[in-house]
């Protein structure tokens, strides 16, 4: 059984940046060992019982650089333990809505993880970060992912059921120690595409290190150095707009820098 957690950033609707959605998975043999692990890095740094661990702000009293290093040390945790790391992005200026966008990422993310899966021939469970949208449509968006599975897909007519995904349930931070490892790693590719799309020439050194930092997560398919795009996928796969598609291609070209070389072709062309 392998678990993905999932969470969202970014979500307030910008003009030239983009909502990413994503989620961790981790073999669920492993996981207690994992939380263990957790256990004793935060007593390692001394950090205090009730902080619920996020990217920021850090637990009162802790400098910028110890910060920095709990942090570090977290995800270079998550390498020694093959977690796995999907992601999915798309610019405001196209995405009709944050909640609507955040509900298309949860197709997405929970789609490509039903596909690693299948390649590792193991079932799945799908812990979601709790959220409010209008009407409350995330509940019903999640039993519809059980019970029915994806509508309306790309990928071909009629329904898509994720028949490796055995349940859809909800999480927060506080709860386990995986919904802060999610917060931590999509804050960390947050803060670097941000810096990115803002021209933040002086967050530039930092952006290329957390990029460096989290692209071992991504996931990538037969020994390939380059990300699948079950590991990273730029939404729509079609942009019709040539100043919008610019702005992909400038990302894409921003993340091979820090190591994270993405599969995907931006284009103006349907390929499906």
């Amino acid at each position: 059984m392998h678990l993905l957690y999932c969470d969202e950033t970014n979500l307030e609707k910008r003009s030239g940046e983009f909502l990413i959605y994503g989620g961790v998975f981790i073999d669920g043999a492993r996981a207690k060992e994992f939380s263990l692990a957790v256990d004793a890095l935060r007593t390692k740094h001394h950090v205090p019982r009730e902080y619920r661990l996020k990217f920021n702000p850090g637990p009162q009293g802790f400098s910028q650089e110890r910060f920095i290093a709990l942090k570090q040390e977290l995800i270079e945790l998550a390498h020694e333990f093959d977690i796995g790391l999907i992601v999915y992005v798309i610019l405001h200026d196209i995405s009709v809505s944050p909640n609507l966008a955040r509900r298309n990422g949860i197709n997405t993310v929970c789609y490509h993880f039903d596909c690693v899966l299948h390649r590792l021939q193991s079932p799945g469970l799908v812990l979601i970060d709790r959220f409010n949208d209008e009407g409350n449509a995330v509940e019903a968006h999640l039993r519809d992912k059980f019970t029915v599975g994806l509508t309306g897909m790309p990928y071909g007519d009629g329904n898509k059921r994720l028949t490796n995904i055995v349940g859809f349930h909800y999480s927060a931070i506080g709860q386990s120690h995986f919904p802060s490892l999610v917060d931590v790693v999509l804050g960390s590719l947050r803060f670097a595409i941000n810096a990115h799309t803002r021209n933040r020439s002086d967050y530039e050194e930092t952006a290329v290190k957390l990029l460096t930092l989290i692209s071992p997560l991504f996931v990538r398919l037969n020994g390939s150095e380059s990300v699948s795009e079950l590991g990273f996928l730029y939404s729509p796969k079609v942009i019709k707009v040539a100043k919008y598609r610019a702005r992909y291609k400038a990302l894409k070209l921003f993340l091979a820098a820090g190591g994270i070389d993405t599969t995907q072709e931006i284009t103006d062309q349907r390929s499906y």
